[in-house]
């Protein structure tokens, strides 16, 4: 008589978003399309729904943040979820304990999401490995910043219309942003054509094998763009002297009126934030409702992130 064999079931292995390197053109336009859906729910009178309700997110940022972290506290509970953010700076890990270690300690506590933000580059890939829940990148060192760039391109459709065709510079600190590598990436994906703006000290080598062209002449990077995105200097991840005086970066590769002339007549600017006004950027352009859309970013980073929480936590 044959024995039957017993079922075991299995649990569905989670979804990570770990860099726009991981996704697929078809992948990044879902996100983009669920997104819109949140526009106007955060724009309405009631904002609340119960798509994450009886699930648990740890907000996990090694890094400070005041953006990132508050519209994904946001976007969880906006979507119904329990949402813990935790103060990393009073952890355990003052105490020497390791990522991996903290990692386990959270797992036990059988979170649904986790977001992580990390001075070290691969520290959201280790964690997904040690967890099991869906583990989301709001930041991982030099590496990428996915949901920046996502919203970015959020930001840019929604004035634009549609991103292939688009001329878009990158200029600033390219070479310690996490932020060009994943808009370049998506960019990229997205059927734009992308420059990359900065002084020698700040151009990481190769950089052209990305599919951009680089320039380190401001006037010439932006001629023709349609969208001008500024970048922070990344002062934190400077070792030794890269910029003679920020006076000097100012004149060359800061964003001006003068400057912005080069690019097109009804060209707009973005800067992912914070800003640092007469260094990367007059102060002026960057209140001008009509040229800058730095607020939207802002506000459409929240719809993209609730975005991104319920299509990688099933």
């Amino acid at each position: 008589m044959a024995t039957k064999k017993k079922v075991t079931a299995v649990k569905n292995t989670p979804k990570h978003l770990l860099g726009i390197q991981n996704l697929s053109v078809l992948e990044a336009k879902e996100i983009l399309t669920e997104a819109k859906s949140f526009i106007k729910l955060n724009r309405g009178s009631s904002k609340k729904l119960d798509v994450l309700r009886g699930k648990t997110q740890i907000n996990l940022f090694f890094e400070p943040s005041t953006r990132t972290q508050s519209s994904f506290d946001l976007a969880g509970k906006r979507l119904g979820a329990d949402v813990m953010t935790m103060n990393m700076g009073n952890s355990a890990l003052k105490k020497g304990e390791t990522l991996i270690d903290t990692a386990m300690t959270l797992n036990a506590m059988h979170p649904d999401i986790i977001v992580i933000r990390h001075q070290d580059s691969g520290a959201p890939n280790l964690l997904s490995q040690k967890v099991n829940c869906t583990v989301i990148n709001a930041g991982d060192g030099r590496r990428e910043h996915p949901t920046q760039a996502l919203l970015d391109a959020l930001t840019i459709i929604n004035r634009k219309g549609n991103i292939e065709g688009l001329k878009i510079a990158i200029c600033g600190d390219i070479l310690h942003s996490r932020v060009a590598r994943s808009n370049i990436y998506l960019m990229n994906m997205l059927g734009a054509e992308v420059n990359v703006i900065a002084p020698k000290t700040l151009m990481p080598e190769g950089i052209d094998n990305l599919g951009v062209k680089s320039f380190t002449d401001m006037k010439k990077g932006l001629d023709g763009c349609d969208i001008v995105m500024m970048l922070r200097l990344q002062n934190e991840r400077m070792q030794g002297s890269f910029l003679p005086s920020k006076r000097e970066y100012y004149e060359f590769f800061g964003l001006t009126p003068e400057k912005l002339k080069f690019a097109k007549k009804d060209a707009l600017l973005m800067h992912p934030g914070p800003m640092n006004r007469g260094v990367e950027i007059d102060t002026k352009l960057a209140d001008d409702i009509n040229v800058s859309l730095v607020k939207e970013q802002v506000e459409l980073g929240v719809a993209v992130r609730m975005a991104c929480l319920k299509l990688y936590c099933k």
